[in-house]
């Protein structure tokens, strides 16, 4: 067996694991002792199509549904997920197309489903013909997000930007880092582009580990987007913040680099270790914590809460395809309420006059600007602090009209995209 097909078939396998086990891809990855026994190249060519599939799901599937007279019945699913893998190929990867009929006949086969082989080999060949033509005619973003989120995001931004979002979420996201200093230096090292927020931007792939100052701790990977809320504090330098839902910690990276004194706190020990791992490449101090933040308090009230809120994650499609096939509406409301919970715990962590920064990577108001409102209505002793454009090194459009900060998938265009956060900052009260 060729080490391509190994990456088919590794590929194959989570497919499977996301859409009918339910699993996160990243866990599923981690997880894989066949993707992590694979070559760097191949790895990397497994994830792409994987990703490839999930990112063009609903355009893959109407294709497909044309060419069969029938669904295929449910002890066949793995003979869709071939014939998904095969369409991405051919269709989305410009991959040669007798490489991607023989390579799918050939998995179908070894996965047991000889009866199948005619069927596979009938369907692609047909798509390699005409799939082309097909695909211009699709609607793509509306095609590949699930009507729920459709119908929230075009109630909460309309329907155009709806589609804009939709539509960003159909290329793979740029590599984004968070420089430590030096950024001038680094930009020519790593070939990047700094951006007006800060973030050095350069295409994606490549094995990290490998890139210039990786092992010197000169960088951390972290969106543009989440780079912007550990801003907020201002002059930070000795003072001490706690950093709730902290893991993976570049936020934690970016307030100790500023100098805080920083107590990072998250409840997945698994999640934590990681946590500590990066803030060991970084050299940086902090004391991590394996805690529940609605139960766990600092020793004494503190100047300064950055919380992180688990959320829905819809703002970082981009990069994680999974998240439309793993997210329902009954997560957001259940993640509101945690939301709401952890930000009634970081408000009673503060000491009057500090700052409590909250934010999430979600598209839905229910995770953002509804938390802050219903915090504000039910009489927290806070008061909202708007945010400042210069303080987030972009145009006054991320800013919105309460004073948060709202970035979208289709913002900074001119710049392949950013994350959707949301973000906003409040000050706690005198008694």
């Amino acid at each position: 067996m060729s080490e391509a097909v190994t990456a088919r078939h590794v590929a194959l396998d989570l497919i499977g694991a996301v859409l009918r086990r339910k699993r996160s891809l990243d866990d599923a990855i981690e997880d894989s002792s066949a993707m992590h026994q694979l070559s760097g190249r191949d790895r990397a060519f497994a994830r792409l199509l994987v990703a490839t599939v999930l990112r063009r799901l609903g355009q893959i599937d109407a294709l497909l549904a044309d060419c069969l007279n029938m669904p295929l019945a449910p002890r066949a699913a793995v003979v869709q997920d071939i014939l998904r893998l095969g369409v991405a190929q051919l269709l989305f990867l410009r991959t040669p197309p007798h490489a991607a009929v023989a390579t799918s006949v050939d998995i179908a086969q070894s996965c047991g489903f000889v009866s199948h082989k005619g069927l596979v080999n009938a369907v692609l060949r047909r798509l390699s013909v005409e799939g082309a033509g097909r695909v211009e005619e699709q609607d793509a973003p509306r095609l590949n997000t699930p009507d729920w989120l459709w119908r929230s995001w075009s109630r909460t931004y309309g329907e155009s930007t709806a589609r804009a979002i939709a539509a960003a979420h159909l290329k793979e996201a740029p590599l984004d880092l968070t420089l430590r200093d030096d950024a001038e230096t680094w930009c020519a090292a790593l070939d990047g582009v700094l951006l007006p927020t800060g973030t050095l931007r350069r295409a994606a792939g490549g094995a990290l580990a490998t890139l210039p100052g990786y092992a010197e701790g000169a960088w951390w990977v972290q969106d543009a987007a989440a780079a912007l809320p550990a801003r907020l504090f201002g002059d930070i330098a000795g003072r001490e913040v706690v950093d709730l839902c902290a893991a993976p910690g570049g936020k934690t990276a970016q307030l100790a680099t500023a100098g805080a004194r920083v107590t990072a706190v998250d409840r997945s020990t698994r999640r934590l270790d990681r946590l500590v791992s990066n803030l060991q490449r970084l050299d940086l101090p902090v004391e991590a914590v394996g805690a529940d933040a609605l139960t766990w308090r600092p020793p004494h009230p503190v100047e300064a809460v950055l919380l992180d809120a688990p959320c829905s994650t819809t703002g970082a499609i981009r990069r994680h395809p999974d998240v439309p096939h793993l997210k329902l509406p009954e997560d957001v409301a259940r993640l509101s309420t945690v939301q709401e919970n952890l930000l009634r715990a970081a408000v009673d962590m503060l000491r009057p006059g500090g700052t409590l920064v909250y934010c999430t990577c979600s598209l839905e108001p229910e995770e953002g600007l509804e938390r802050i409102e219903s915090l504000l209505y039910a009489g927290q002793p806070v008061e909202r602090r708007e945010i400042r454009p210069d303080e987030v090194g972009e145009n006054p459009e991320w800013i919105t009209q309460e004073g948060d900060l709202r970035t979208l998938p289709c913002h900074f265009g001119q710049y392949d995209g950013i994350d959707g956060f949301y973000c906003a900052r409040l000050v706690k009260l005198s008694a």
